[in-house]
């Protein structure tokens, strides 16, 4: 069970973390157990965390601040192995480097700053650049699969409800543009087809007309028919 100087410490420090909220960082209390926290942080950009949300957990000791807690992570995240207890100056590893003036928001700074180093410490692992980034593209949909995630960060569940929606009206649009597309090239085909035939058509008429306006006769032939036309309209004129 807590101590009284115990509880009102961390009443006092989550009061605090409620005026002055710390960027990338969001840590309450359970609802039946003051002495354990949950956690989110937000990876940072530039990192391959960027865009992660990342679950987590801390455990205080009846006697805190006086001894250390412990902190682990929930949400695969490329950088700590999952369910245990990772090692820091701030945690029950090394209650030798303990400093009660120490806070949630100091603990939960430091962590957020070792997570984007590569130093080694136990509960950490290695992985790729290209594993986190993909870790981090999937964590909020991983930490909304878990039931006291949703019931003590349901901001992060509206987030991710709104995040799928407008995959989901994006996906939409684009089949939607497909089709229209699709559709629209057909008709511009089949049309252009039809006056591709039509235009050839008629440059085909216009062009056996031009041959025969153009149609030439011989000379000899034209003249054998001007003498014939002379002949029989002077024929009238040499009958007595």
């Amino acid at each position: 069970m807590a101590e009284r100087a115990c509880v009102k410490r961390l009443q006092k420090e989550y009061r605090a973390l409620c005026k002055e909220p710390v960027p990338h960082i969001v840590a309450r209390p359970s609802p039946n157990d003051i002495l354990e926290w949950h956690y989110v942080l937000e990876g940072s950009e530039g990192t391959p965390f960027a865009g992660g949300y990342y679950h987590g957990k801390i455990k205080f000791p009846p006697d805190y601040p006086y001894k250390p807690p412990g902190i682990s992570m929930i949400t695969p995240n490329g950088r700590f192995a999952t369910q245990k207890r990772i090692c820091l100056s701030m945690s029950d590893f090394h209650p030798e480097t303990w400093n009660p003036m120490w806070s949630v928001a100091s603990i939960l700074t430091g962590l957020l700053s070792f997570m984007m180093d590569n130093s080694p410490t136990t509960g950490s692992i290695s992985t790729t650049v290209a594993d986190k980034q993909h870790l981090a593209q999937m964590s909020l949909a991983y930490n909304c699969k878990s039931a006291i995630f949703r019931k003590m960060f349901p901001e992060y569940v509206n987030k991710y409800n709104q995040q799928q929606a407008a995959e989901q009206m994006n996906s939409e649009r684009s089949s939607s543009g497909k089709d229209d597309g699709g559709t629209a090239t057909a008709l511009t085909l089949r049309n252009g087809g039809k006056n591709e035939v039509q235009g050839r058509g008629e440059i085909k008429a216009i062009d056996v007309r031009n041959r025969r306006g153009s149609k030439k006769y011989p000379f000899w032939l034209l003249v054998l028919l001007a003498s014939m036309f002379g002949l029989v309209m002077a024929l009238p004129l040499l009958q007595p």
